[in-house]
């Protein structure tokens, strides 16, 4: 397994429509990907508008060996009303995905509350089954929650081999996020680490002027998004960084610098921690745009694309805001506005980046509504 992986959850579409995903292009993507000896792939049955799995075997397990890749898929109790379903849903993704095994399967997007949830469903056990069968090789959970939840959790189930935590230097000091932290206890329980939202949902690959002039002060060869990856991929216990390349240029880039990985000097780390600071003051919405609460909304929101808007509008102070208007006016064209907010909260409890999601669409509203 080499240090990047793919990750199918933001992969280019037609018509601006995430349902529809591009599969020629996709295949294109994946080919060069393979080509350079990368072979790890990341997906989730909720991706996409649960259409990333049958992407996946589409562009990949029809068109390769199974042997020749790894595959990453997870249970998405959030999915599920009760727990008599989890076989049934395992066996759907296996049907999806066109394969007989998944070498990685994750217990999805656990906190606290959810985890008790998998225990209380039998979750683990199930998991630990199917690997018995050989249907599953390796057991683990993406996680988002506090470090202390975290050392509780390992504690408790030292038989989990995986874990998928998100990483990223603006968030490694992060007091919500707590990648640090979070990183820290798995390395102590001997784990091997996952890394998702390395660039942020793409946050860190456009960053304000004076981050990125100290960042290529140190090489201005590399791309800004280089230095977000390359961070992650040099800690010690990380197996892999997931990747959501959503085209050719981003791919390309990746494979610029990954294909030979050179971590980090303690000084280009230290850089990166300075970069964050600067970058912190810009950012209004600490939004990855990972779609988790648009599938909830019953008034149809797109959260993460107004919130978009505004972190562009208030990273430059307001500056020229009827161009936002307009903005936000097409963004929510045949979609809810961030006025029709009903409160009711599913979206906050989907967040991964703990949002007040609410608080936010709020102020949106006040801004770009007339």
């Amino acid at each position: 397994m080499k240090k990047l992986g793919f990750g199918l959850m933001r992969l280019p579409c037609k018509d601006g429509n995430i349902s529809k995903i591009d599969h020629q292009r996709v295949n294109g993507l994946i080919d060069r990907f393979m080509a350079d000896g990368f072979n790890y792939f990341d997906t989730a049955a909720c991706y996409h508008n649960e259409k990333s799995e049958e992407a996946f075997r589409i562009c990949v397990s029809e068109r390769y060996p199974r042997e020749s890749y790894w595959l990453t898929d997870k249970l998405s109790l959030f999915m599920l009303k009760k727990a008599d379903e989890i076989p049934s849903f395992f066996e759907r993704q296996l049907e999806t995905l066109g394969v007989d095994y998944v070498d990685l399967y994750l217990l999805h997007s656990m906190r606290k509350s959810s985890f008790e949830q998998a225990e209380e469903w039998g979750a683990i056990d199930f998991m630990q089954k199917e690997k018995a069968k050989g249907r599953i090789k390796h057991i683990g959970f993406s996680f988002h929650d506090t470090a202390e939840v975290l050392d509780s959790i390992l504690t408790r189930h030292p038989e989990m081999e995986y874990v998928q935590l998100q990483i990223n230097y603006l968030d490694w000091e992060d007091e919500k996020v707590q990648s640090r932290k979070c990183y820290e206890v798995a390395f102590k329980h001997g784990k091997k680490v996952l890394i998702m939202e390395p660039v942020k949902g793409g946050a860190l690959a456009n960053i304000p002027t004076d981050a990125a002039k100290l960042l290529s002060a140190l090489d201005e060869k590399m791309s800004v998004a280089s230095w977000a990856i390359r961070f992650a991929a040099s800690l010690p216990n990380v197996e892999t960084v997931l990747s959501g390349m959503s085209n050719e240029e981003q791919l390309n880039d990746n494979l610029s610098y990954m294909k030979d990985f050179i971590p980090l000097t303690q000084n280009e780390h230290n850089s990166a921690l300075k970069a964050a600071e600067i970058i912190r003051k810009t950012i209004a919405v600490p939004c990855t745009n990972c779609q988790y609460c648009v599938e909830g909304c019953p008034q149809q929101i797109d959260i993460p694309k107004l919130f978009t808007i505004f972190n562009n509008y208030m990273r430059f102070n307001g500056m020229n805001k009827q161009d936002y208007v307009i903005r936000y006016a097409q963004a929510v064209k045949d979609k809810g506005e961030a006025s029709d907010c009903i409160g009711c909260a599913n979206c906050e409890d989907r967040c991964p980046q703990k949002i007040t999601i609410r608080h936010f669409l709020s102020q949106i509203a006040k801004e770009f509504e007339c």
